[in-house]
């Protein structure tokens, strides 16, 4: 089956996730899919990644799915945030519980009456914990596979406690410098915006937001980190002894990525023939492809392609030999569909040459090298991946545009991230996203160079941000 073209981005994108063995969308409850084995493995390789960078100051955990309802309701602007998305489990087998229970939406309220059984002394501090759970809410809004879920199942958070609300405000750089590394890393592009107030995390004294640009214009949030301060803690008495004896509250971080980082990994590098995978995390790095003739020397190709591929393996290489009697038009197609970096192809000729012929998924222009140098294949492969790093770089800038008037946000908004000057004040706030029928993302922090241009594109008085609006998933 073709795919749409990618232009029709939703087609596209809903078409690839299951002809591409990402997830079975066929899961009987809306909003809910399945990891299959080709995707898993994908998902595998993103994650262990990003443990990787989180394992260098943070310990990983795991806390309970099932939140108390007298926990969950306590603190009141967090709650009023999440009412509306929450599941609640009322019977246990056939009879009421006493005390319901939610599937967490997030884990704040699960894991920070915890935190004030930890931490007693300000030798305690820092704690950096984070896991990587599934995560529960009833979205009414268009479901979609990775984008927009009931079961989000891939959602690392971290949660950090601290003494000073210095220290606090350090860890979230080091948390936008992480997910700067991460998403770099992946070649996803984003812009970091400081929401405003009303879209701010529930709870949070304020919001960084790292926003990647789809195919269709839309933006896409991938990851958030939040300045708790000491909400949290001193509705969770989360407090510590300090060196002088006294007690005072604890001040907290805490930053989330689910699997909308594979959304947008998929999304951004894909093409009209299906997915575009970096080599580092392509669950099937490369695959070779024995071009077998009726006759004589189809044993020594055979043999020459487990040659390859043990060699390649040893270098820590995910590699598959397609022997199926496939034609090769459609092998190549099954091949790129899934995102393979690199094909190998090993006929008659290779063979008797000691030659292996290759090609890049990107670019598809075959070439050929001396089989004993296939070492270098793997250089050439994480230059391969820098090249579609400056791809999806340049794809982005293209469609960010500084605008200086209402009328030029609202005619850009829809097809990218529109700039703008901003006073900051809510009212003009609000009269941007009416008018620009868009949401307004807040205050740019990262991710793009641009400068106010002195003036609010509501009010007109001065405009000491910039800030950014676009139509969102």
């Amino acid at each position: 089956m073709e795919l749409p073209e990618k232009t029709r981005f939703s087609e596209w994108f809903n078409e690839l996730i299951f002809t591409a063995e990402i997830m079975d969308v066929r899961y009987p409850v809306k909003g809910i899919y399945v990891w299959m084995p080709f995707g898993f493995k994908l998902r595998r390789k993103v994650y262990d990644y990003l443990r990787s960078l989180l394992d260098r100051d943070h310990e990983e955990v795991l806390f309970p799915l099932l939140i108390p309802e007298h926990e969950f309701m306590k603190e009141a602007e967090h709650i009023r945030g999440f009412e509306d998305e929450v599941y609640w489990v009322t019977h246990g087998g056939l009879e009421e519980l006493d005390v319901k229970l939610a599937l967490r939406p997030t884990s704040e309220t699960a894991i920070y009456p915890i935190f004030n059984l930890w931490i007693r002394t300000h030798a305690d501090l820092p704690l950096k914990v984070y896991q990587i759970v599934n995560v529960f809410r009833y979205e009414t809004k268009h479901t979609r596979p990775l984008i927009r879920l009931r079961e989000v199942t891939s959602f690392k958070e971290a949660h950090t406690v601290h003494a000073t609300m210095e220290e606090a405000e350090n860890q979230v750089e080091k948390a936008v410098n992480l997910y700067r590394e991460f998403f770099d890393t992946l070649g996803i592009p984003y812009l970091i915006f400081q929401r405003p107030e009303w879209d701010k995390f529930p709870g949070a004294v304020y919001t960084l937001a790292f926003d990647t640009i789809m195919p269709d214009g839309k933006t896409l949030q991938i990851g958030t980190v939040h300045n708790l301060g000491t909400n949290f803690a001193e509705t969770f008495d989360i407090k510590f002894e300090t060196p002088d004896g006294d007690h005072e509250y604890a001040c907290q971080t805490c930053y989330g990525i689910s699997e909308r980082c594979i959304a947008a990994l998929i999304a951004i590098h894909g093409d009209n023939s299906g997915l575009v995978l970096p080599f580092r995390f392509a669950p099937i790095q490369a695959v070779i492809i024995p071009v077998l003739f009726k006759g004589e020397g189809r044993e020594r190709i055979m043999e020459r392609a487990e040659e390859i591929k043990s060699e390649l393996e040893r270098r820590g290489w995910d590699v598959v030999i397609d022997d199926s009697e496939l034609r090769p038009g459609a092998k190549y197609y099954r091949w790129e569909l899934k995102g393979v970096p690199v094909r190998i192809e090993i006929g008659p000729s290779e063979v008797e040459n000691n030659t292996l012929t290759v090609s890049f998924r990107n670019d598809k222009k075959k070439f050929e090298i001396e089989a004993d140098k296939i070492h270098e294949l793997t250089g050439m492969a994480m230059e391969n991946d820098d090249r579609l790093r400056e791809k999806s770089r340049r794809f982005m800038e293209e469609r960010i545009r500084m605008c200086g008037s209402i009328e030029e946000a609202k005619e850009h908004a829809g097809k990218g991230v529109a700039l703008f000057g901003w006073c900051g004040k809510t009212s003009c706030g609000e009269e941007i996203e009416n008018r620009l029928e868009s949401t307004l993302l807040g205050i740019l922090k990262g991710g793009y160079n641009a400068e106010s241009p002195g003036e609010c594109v509501v009010c007109h008085e001065n405009a000491p941000y910039v800030a950014g609006s676009a139509r969102t998933y």
